[in-house]
């Protein structure tokens, strides 16, 4: 109610003003006019305008639409003209009704009078302004329709790469998992007839351990402390296999374990130092796991002591390739990976940010920032695993 109330305060402003403008305009009103005869003329003007354009306001929104939906060019235009000719007549018919009723127009000459000038100002004013507002609120109506549609188009294909990035997400996540349990079931396939003890117990083990990776499967990314739980359950079975020929340590500040990190992307690291820096070496070697916080950013490296790989070299689909495609499609630019490879030492580093969370789904999947760098400088093999 206020602000129809407030719309029609406005109207009145409108019509007020523009009545002055017109006796300035067209009537000889100037500096020396006498003030009553400059009212007198406006009021008139502003009764006349004020009805007519109320009229336009109320009856113009609802019929005009109709018209121009039910009738095509150039006939709805010629109606629209029509109408506001039939408003304009009866606008100047009610100022005349008010002008009778104040007694300034005696009745018996009201329909002389207003077939006179009155109504032919009224009309031309009308049409003018009449047809001038209808095409502004058509433009505008079709302005606002285009907007929507193009909202939508937005909207919808916003939508589109949401369900394209987790569907890919969900792919490259669906490789993970088996790679992971396949290469831990050929460990206790190779225990199985060697030691069937320790075969066993890699069994309970894996079986806890896929209990509490499967729990959570539907979530990209996890605390640290969940990932490294993950990561020294798997490093307990593999020890089972190689005995102490695998040494290992974890080590993680407590600010660092509450970042969030891709599920097993870790792991898989961890599992391809097992797979090409402990496996092919008589001699076993050494595997360190590191976390730590440092100006709002969370570095976690994985160190090995094998004999290292070119990374450029990489194939795509396998070992650090998922690891890279898993970063990027959770935690976008803001977050990279690092290979430092080179005879003796390998270190691969995630950096993320220390208050990572999931990527907005709205977005479009965004690419990680990897930086290679290999210094080896003899022989370098190809670990397509890696």
């Amino acid at each position: 109610m206020n602000r129809s109330i407030r719309f029609w305060a406005f109207i009145v402003a409108v019509n007020a003003a523009a009545a002055v403008l017109a006796q300035i305009a067209f009537g000889g009103v100037t500096l020396h006019t006498p003030l009553t005869r400059v009212l007198t003329s406006s009021f008139a003007s502003f009764i006349f305008s004020l009805c007519c354009s109320s009229l336009c306001i109320v009856v113009m929104p609802r019929l005009a639409p109709k018209i121009f939906g039910f009738v095509g060019p150039p006939f709805n235009w010629a109606m629209v003209a029509a109408l506001l000719a039939i408003l304009a007549a009866a606008g100047s018919l009610i100022g005349m009704l008010i002008f009778a009723m104040m007694g300034l127009v005696e009745t018996r000459a009201l329909l002389r009078l207003w077939l006179g000038e009155p109504l032919k100002i009224s009309v031309i004013c009308t049409l003018l302004f009449g047809m001038f507002f209808t095409v502004v609120e058509r433009l505008r109506g079709r302005l606002d329709a285009a907007t929507l549609a193009l909202r939508t188009k937005e909207r919808d294909e916003a939508e589109a790469r949401r369900i394209a990035a987790e569907a890919q997400l969900a792919s490259i996540e669906s490789r993970v998992q088996p790679h992971f349990l396949f290469n831990t079931l050929n460990s206790i396939a190779a225990l199985v007839h060697e030691d069937p003890a320790g075969a066993e117990r890699m069994t309970a083990q894996l079986a806890s351990l896929m209990r509490s990776s499967l729990d959570s499967t539907a979530r990209p990314l996890v605390p640290l402390d969940e990932e490294l739980r993950v990561v020294a359950a798997y490093l307990d079975i593999e020890r089972v296999r190689f005995g102490s020929r695998l040494r290992y340590t974890i080590d993680a500040g407590e600010e660092a374990r509450t970042v969030r990190v891709p599920r097993l992307a870790v792991q898989t690291i961890v599992e391809n130092s097992v797979k090409y820096a402990i496996s092919p070496r008589r001699e076993g070697g050494s595997i360190a796991v590191r976390a730590a916080a440092n100006n709002g950013r969370v570095e976690i490296a994985v160190e090995d002591d094998g004999p290292g790989f070119d990374a450029a070299t990489v194939p795509p689909g396998h070992g650090l390739a998922l690891v890279r495609e898993r970063l990027a499609m959770t935690l976008g630019a803001g977050s990279s990976l690092t290979v430092d490879s080179r005879p003796g030492r390998t270190a691969i580093t995630l950096s993320v940010p220390a208050n990572s969370e999931p990527g907005n789904s709205n977005d479009e999947p965004r690419t990680a920032n990897i930086e290679r760098r290999s210094t080896s400088d003899h022989d370098s093999r190809i670990c397509p695993g890696r």
